[in-house]
């Protein structure tokens, strides 16, 4: 996913509210066109030219997004209803001129992608972020706002983090910052909620999750996703201090939306076309990278991206901490949690592992400047071809793999010190107060976690804004995990991306450089003619092939580069793909060292068992409708097995 998620600098205003609020409203008359009209006045302003803007980009995303490109029919009234000159001086601003200190402006605006960034108008719901929806006004950032829903139906519900008043359609924020930072699900959706247990501050939970699926279906992902927060809680001791005391999950798991997570600062948007009858355990991994944003990017926040900027894209060299350690917790709370199993939690590390120890990008940029490219990558569009797969590593990927290092290092050098230590220590710093940080901030508390400064020095110089990888085979051996190559036998050309159409195989990407592929000389647009003598039409005749050699063997490949025929002898290498898989698989002992250290990282923080261990499967985590299916390994293959008892 990305896993796909970021952050938003939040404060609430301390000027007075005597000041008039800025109105919205919002309806959605031509739902089945994707459209949503919306006027917002803007009153007791100063008699000077009024500048409304729309965002350009959006809290938790940063590149530029252009949100102006789907408004139309703009126009603006003063008080009394008199039409009012407006200047376009850019794409993103509208410039009111000659009103009588009230600004009334309406417009229509599309939208047509259910996500955590852009604005989605239909049949089944409105799913809205404010940044892709609403303009504002320079100037008036630190004004009330008061927002009235026009619902499409009327049984339809709300859900916000936006503050309710007493007419159920109106809501309202402190300032712009607030309101920007508070996406919006109207539809038919269900309702879960729940208090916050012991460990939480006062509080509730609330999961709105609008799906098409059973009642029983969303009550046991409640239960799951219940698991994950009193897991988050408890690595931190206790709960953020929620505005109006509730959290709310925003969830869209539907087959015609697109998939995606975002936090924000009292709620997240998931978006997922994966249903709950066979994937709520997948759906939870965004469930906990984005309720795990609440401590780590919401009050845990960086410098670098304070204040957020709506007009400009947004820079960090945090990112690896802000985005990759919350990746690294994501799957990790899922296994304390107990909703996957040993085997699920080794394939999220093999797939980690994989893309930073075989990562081209690492020798230009460290963990610190793979960061700072998120403004070129973050979603960003561009017409022509980039040469990522050598040049990039994200800094979700990149930042998970220096966590779960670092992790690993303090539990082997520091008898009694986690990251966990690390996390709580950055919380009671820089969370709590809310007192942004920096990257030479983190490094001194670990210096102060560890007791040993020379060596927090050491680990951010070359992991961090160097471009070393820990020992990742030997950590992970404490663990009775073992780190391998998983195909070293198999013969390699590089990663298989072609594109056929009309007997032609086209690469459609730049070839990993040092892949045989690269090293022949084929790259993006080339078009294989023949290979080890035959005509490849499929990505099945390429593994075809491959399974008749072995690393070491030559061959010929005839390729069209630029119109140019070229036939060159390629050289096939070993597979780089790695694995982690438990030492039980391996046939390899495991310790009762081994387990206990495992069991210490792995383990529950709770101490308890809770009541949704009855609703998944332990070997696969696939959640069951009836509690006495569960999942074999026969040698082969995981297998749906009856049982009388619940295992």
């Amino acid at each position: 996913m990305k896993w796909f998620c970021c952050i938003f600098l939040f404060a609430i205003s301390t000027g007075s509210y005597a000041q008039s609020p800025v109105k919205y409203h919002i309806s959605f008359d031509n739902a089945d066109h994707h459209e949503a009209e919306i006027s917002v006045i803007f009153s007791e302003v100063s008699s000077s030219p009024l500048e409304i803007r729309m965002s350009r980009t959006s809290p938790g995303r940063y590149s530029l997004h252009e949100f102006a490109k789907n408004v139309y029919q703009v126009k603006a009234v003063d008080s009394q209803g008199k039409e009012l000159q407006i200047n376009r001086p850019n794409p993103h601003q509208w410039d009111v001129s000659g009103h009588d200190g009230t600004v009334k402006i309406t417009y229509t605006i599309f939208g047509d992608r259910c996500d955590g960034t852009y604005l989605a108008v239909d049949n089944t719901h409105a799913h809205i972020n404010m940044p892709a929806t609403f303009m504002w006004a320079r100037g008036l950032e630190k004004r009330p706002i008061e927002i009235t829903f026009t619902k499409p139906k009327r049984d339809w519900q709300i859900a916000t983090q936006l503050a309710p008043t007493k007419k159920l359609e109106i809501f309202t924020a402190p300032n712009l910052d607030y309101f920007m930072d508070s996406p919006t699900e109207i539809s038919d959706f269900e309702l879960r909620q729940w208090s916050l247990g012991a460990n939480g501050a006062a509080g509730e939970i609330r999961l709105a999750l609008h799906h098409d699926g059973s009642d029983e279906e969303v009550d046991s992902f409640a239960e799951m996703c219940k698991a994950v927060v009193e897991e988050q809680v408890a690595i931190f001791g206790e709960a953020p201090a929620f505005d109006n005391s509730t959290y709310i999950f925003i969830a869209d798991y539907l087959p015609h939306i697109s998939g995606d997570g975002m936090e924000h600062r009292n709620s997240t948007i998931l978006t997922s076309t994966r249903s709950l009858d066979k994937h709520a355990v997948r759906n939870l991994g965004t469930v906990s990278h984005e309720f795990f944003h609440a401590w780590n990017v919401e009050r845990i926040r960086p410098v670098s991206l304070e204040p957020f900027d709506f007009e400009k894209a947004n820079m960090s060299g945090e990112l690896w901490f802000a985005e990759g350690f919350t990746r690294y917790y994501d799957a990790l709370v899922l296994k304390r949690a107990q909703l996957i199993s040993i085997d699920r939690f080794s394939k999220n590390l093999s797939g980690l592992l994989n893309d930073v120890l075989n990562g081209r990008g690492r020798r230009y940029f460290s963990a610190v400047e793979m960061s700072m490219q998120a403004p070129l990558v973050d979603r960003a569009l561009s017409n022509d071809p980039r040469n990522l797969s050598n040049t990039f590593i994200s800094y979700y990927t990149y930042g998970a793999a220096i966590g779960l290092g670092l992790d690993l290092t303090l539990r082997n050098n520091f008898p009694g010190v986690t990251l966990d230590d690390f996390m709580r220590a950055v919380w009671e710093r820089h969370g709590k107060p809310e007192v942004p940080y920096t990257n030479g901030d983190l490094r001194d508390i670990l210096g102060e976690v560890t007791g040993d400064i020379a060596f927090a020095a050491e680990f951010f110089a070359n992991y961090v804004q160097g471009h070393k990888l820990v020992n990742y085979e030997e950590l992970l051996t404490r663990a009775g995990l073992l780190l391998r190559r998983a195909k070293e036998d198999e013969a390699w050309i590089g990663r298989l991306q072609f594109k056929f159409e009309k007997d032609k195989a086209i690469v459609e990407t730049s070839t990993l450089s040092g892949s045989p592929l690269y090293q022949a000389g084929l790259d993006h647009g080339d078009n294989v003619i023949g290979f080890d003598g035959q005509a490849p039409e499929s990505k099945e005749d390429f593994e075809e092939i491959l399974k008749k050699h072995k690393p070491g063997d030559k061959v010929e490949i005839e390729f069209e580069k630029n119109g140019i025929i070229k036939k060159v002898e390629l050289l096939f290498q070993s597979n780089p793909e790695f694995e982690v898989i438990p030492y039980e698989q391996a046939g390899t002992t495991l310790t009762e060292e081994m387990l206990e250290f495992r069991q210490n990282w792995l383990g529950t923080r709770l101490g308890i068992k809770a009541a949704h261990l009855k609703r998944y499967c332990p070997q696969c985590s696939r959640a069951f409708p009836f509690e006495n299916e569960f999942c074999r390994f026969d040698g082969k293959e995981l297998k749906i097995t009856q049982k009388k008892e619940n295992k």
